[in-house]
């Protein structure tokens, strides 16, 4: 078996969650200044990509993340082709048993039609095949549904399995991000005619292909089981989507087949200026929170 193929039944089968360390240029700072690291303590963006890399590696090297609960974990790119401990990012995370994902996007459009679609992202082979050559299994896009409008929600699927489909061509598995604001009014709504528009499209995908879901956790208990099992549906991740890491796990423990992906409520606790043994118990506690959340 070859290394795509164990990390493909890693994802498939994998007892645990997806860690999302995939803040880029627009989010960073906040990321840093809830790590309690100030935008008056760097001058540049260098500076600050050299500060939340170490954050992240600092995560990335601690014992209590590890390969027994966490299944996989969503790089920027910029921590793609950085070092972890002297080893490419990537080569680092697959050594703990830990797949690595690449996003890709590039932001958001404003919004139309309810809805803000994907920015066009330049030189999309050439990300590819650069991710594919450093060991990323698959990538992941994000695009945002914010009203119950028809239109907009299945232009953003569309969207969506369009590039999904060119990720899939160039040997990587996609996730499929299409985030429902959990502020939306009817959300419950929109839910519903996002899953049909989901349905549609995988029905037409080509057989023996697969995508991976990353959706806001739905308002009605288990609505998203017709994708759970769904052939051509290798994964179905949950978002944490502004909830915090307590009400996140709540809300997933009641969507069986379900497993997180978390960004913020992951890394909600943490802090700079933490002791070494403060940063591990805080990311300790938050780790087996999800995974229970995730397994459940």
């Amino acid at each position: 078996m070859d290394t795509f193929e164990k990390q493909y039944q890693r994802i498939k089968e994998g007892k645990g969650f997806i860690a999302a360390l995939d803040q880029s240029g627009g989010s960073t700072p906040k990321a840093l200044e809830a790590y309690g690291i100030t935008e008056s303590e760097y001058n540049s963006e260098e500076q600050m990509f050299s500060l939340i890399h170490g954050m992240r590696a600092r995560v990335m090297t601690d014992a209590a993340f590890s390969g027994d609960k966490i299944i996989g974990v969503i790089l920027f790119e910029k921590t793609m082709n950085a070092q972890v401990d002297g080893m490419q990012t990537p080569e680092y995370l697959w050594a703990k048993n830990i797949v690595p994902f690449l996003k890709i996007d590039k932001g958001l459009e404003a919004k139309s039609n309810g809805v803000q679609h994907m920015k066009d992202i330049p030189d999309l082979p050439k990300v590819l095949e650069d991710a594919k050559a450093k060991g990323i299994f698959g990538t992941k896009m994000r695009s945002v549904i914010l009203e119950n409008d028809i239109e907009g929600i299945v232009s953003i699927v569309k969207q969506q399995f369009a590039i999904g489909k060119v990720i899939l061509a160039h040997g990587l598995v996609p996730i499929l991000e299409p985030e429902v604001d959990i502020h939306a009014k009817d959300k419950d709504k929109i839910e519903k005619i996002l899953l049909e528009a989901i349905m549609a499209e995988l029905d037409i995908l080509t057989e023996g292909q697969s995508v991976i879901l990353k959706l806001t956790i739905p308002s009605q208990e288990n609505l998203y089981r017709p994708l759970i099992a769904h052939t051509k549906v290798l994964r179905v991740f949950a978002l944490s989507g502004g909830y915090s890491l307590e009400e996140a796990c709540g809300l997933l423990r009641k969507n069986e087949g379900m497993i997180a992906s978390f960004s913020r409520a992951l890394l909600d606790d943490l802090q700079a200026g933490q002791s070494a043994k403060e940063f591990s118990n805080s990311l300790k506690n938050a780790i087996d929170k999800i995974y229970e959340a995730s397994i459940t």
